[in-house]
């Protein structure tokens, strides 16, 4: 199955499909076209939406500010903006981590 990024004004739309209370923050794999992602981080307070913003930051090497909430805060399957990135620069780095 293949991720359903996109580009977008100013950088590129990521789908993504959370699981909070995992045991490790780790990309596992891909989901209805979205990247899924486990985080440690209990779905509190927004507490896993904070952990996803620096996973992904850091998966990605960028900064924290670059990335966004475009849809779905408060759900499992969310759309974050990344900032002054490309879809496929988004893919490429993330290429390691889907194989």
């Amino acid at each position: 199955m293949t991720l359903k990024i996109r580009d977008a004004q100013n950088g590129c739309l990521l789908p993504v499909r959370v699981r909070p209370g995992a045991k490790r923050d780790a990309i596992t794999g891909i989901h209805d076209g979205a990247l899924k992602v486990s985080l440690a981080a209990p779905a509190v307070d927004g507490r896993a939406n904070d952990a996803l913003v620096w996973f992904i930051a850091e998966q990605l090497n960028i900064k924290r500010a670059q990335v966004t909430f475009a849809s779905g805060a408060t759900s499992r399957g969310k759309t974050l903006h990344i900032a002054a990135k490309s879809a496929a620069d988004v893919l490429t780095a993330l290429a390691d981590s889907l194989n």
